[in-house]
């Protein structure tokens, strides 16, 4: 083999530094704790659902509710609830840090859906109302 004494190390060394980062994460699982609301039982679905789809259920919530119009989820059991991050979601979950960011701080994401839900102690509303044109603007 044509300059098999630097390949045959190159190769072996790529190899090792892709598994690595497996060999170091093997055995290891994901234990991450939200805190869940203490007065509640029931999410709009069941928990692995919630695990697994959170993210494309308020996306399509998102989308029906700003796009069609369409405010009220019906879960697969049945039950209605109003499509909102804010007052549903929130709603129960009071303390985004304690619940949301927990999961998403480990898996390093940042969805953008607190850039308008943003919630602070001090904020009243989770959204700030708009001016109106009397108080200012143009």
């Amino acid at each position: 083999m044509y300059n098999a004494k630097y390949i045959i190390p190159g190769i072996l060394f790529f190899l090792a530094l892709i598994f690595v980062p497996v060999g170091y994460n093997m055995g290891k699982s994901f234990d991450v704790k939200p805190e869940l609301p203490k007065d509640q039982k029931d999410c709009i679905e069941d928990v692995q659902v919630m695990r697994d789809k959170h993210m494309q259920i308020l996306n399509d919530w998102r989308n029906s509710a700003v796009r069609d119009g369409e405010r009220i989820y019906v879960n697969s059991k049945g039950k209605k609830y109003v499509k909102s991050l804010t007052n549903t979601c929130l709603g129960c979950h009071k303390d985004k840090a304690k619940f949301c960011d927990r999961c998403h701080d480990t898996v390093g994401v940042n969805p953008y859906c607190f850039d308008c839900h943003n919630i602070t102690p001090n904020q009243k509303s989770p959204i700030p109302p708009a001016q109106t044109g009397e108080e200012g603007g143009h």
